[in-house]
């Protein structure tokens, strides 16, 4: 492992005042995520049959996106009141019971049945599609809170796929310019964690940080060499799996020890923040056996 304490040239340069946040699209997200999990699956290795099990369900995400009815926007009070008191407008805690959730999650099921998928995967399917209410409850709470207990992430990864589908429906029904900053590595949509962030490379935002939500998939905002885990710049370091160049590192933060992987698609536009997470799975199995924690959220790499 590399471990890198030199500063970091891209830092310098972008842009005066970047938008803090850009909404997803999300047939155009899972669209894009699913060629992405495609071409990896043809250049993954040991991964390959993995990366093609996603490509497959995140095809699933982006057709059912197109095909579900339109989800019930946010009310104008709701995302007034979050505006004015620096909170996110989607309130997470509700969707554990949300009607439209359930339906979602229930289309989710059933269409991901005609998905090609291990036997572990389909015996998983199988005991959600098959579980009761309070069952689904546990699982969905367990999405929104952002964690997933490590002898269940199987049955978690298609209750998260359908919490990211509904997520990411409703948070493009907003408008981002009533978002606000609430807090560093805190979702402005639906106050959720970061699955990674990147160094983007677009022109007007060049060299810019924004993180992605492991759900909703809103980008925000972030400061450069800030760990956003505790919002502590004291103590930041990258690590790599390959060499100084690579594409994805560990940010790690000696204060808080969290680290969170920062993809640099400034070098390589094509990366995903979901697909190329899961894609470097190396970084986090050599970041296990340090002192660090891993405080990404990612419904697809969950008990690694």
């Amino acid at each position: 492992m590399n471990n890198s304490l030199k500063p970091d040239p891209s830092v310098i340069g972008g842009v005066p005042v970047a938008p803090l946040a850009f909404l997803p699209d999300a047939p155009a997200v899972f669209d894009k995520r699913a060629g992405r999990f495609a071409f990896l699956a043809d250049h993954g290795g040991n991964l390959a049959p993995y990366m093609r099990f996603l490509a497959d369900l995140t095809a699933l995400q982006a057709r059912l996106a197109r095909e579900l009815p339109p989800v019930m926007p946010i009310p104008t009070d709701r995302v007034e009141l979050a505006q004015s008191s620096r909170m996110p407008p989607i309130d997470r805690a509700a969707l554990a019971t949300d009607e439209g959730m359930h339906a979602t999650l229930d289309r989710f099921l059933a269409e991901a049945a005609g998905l090609e998928m291990p036997e572990q995967a389909r015996l998983a399917l199988s005991a959600v599609t098959a579980s009761g209410i309070a069952d689904r409850h546990w699982l969905l709470e367990n999405i929104l809170s952002d964690r997933i207990p490590d002898d269940s992430a199987a049955p978690h990864l298609f209750v998260g796929a359908a919490v990211q589908l509904h997520l990411a429906r409703l948070a493009g029904t907003l408008d981002a310019a009533k978002l606000v900053k609430i807090r560093t590595g805190t979702c402005p949509t639906c106050g959720g964690k970061p699955a990674t962030s990147s160094v983007m490379g677009q022109a007007g935002i060049e060299s810019t940080r924004y993180a992605t939500c492991g759900c909703c998939a809103t980008q925000w905002n972030e400061v450069r060499v800030v760990c956003l885990c505790c919002g502590s710049n004291a103590a930041i370091s990258y690590r790599s799996a390959e060499t100084d160049e690579a594409t994805v590192k560990a940010e790690v933060c000696g204060d808080c020890k969290g680290w969170v992987k920062i993809l640099y698609q400034v070098k390589n536009a094509s990366l995903d923040p979901i697909a190329d997470d899961v894609s470097s799975l190396g970084l986090d199995m050599l970041m296990r056996d340090t002192d660090f924690r891993r405080g990404g959220f990612n419904p697809f790499i969950a008990g690694y």
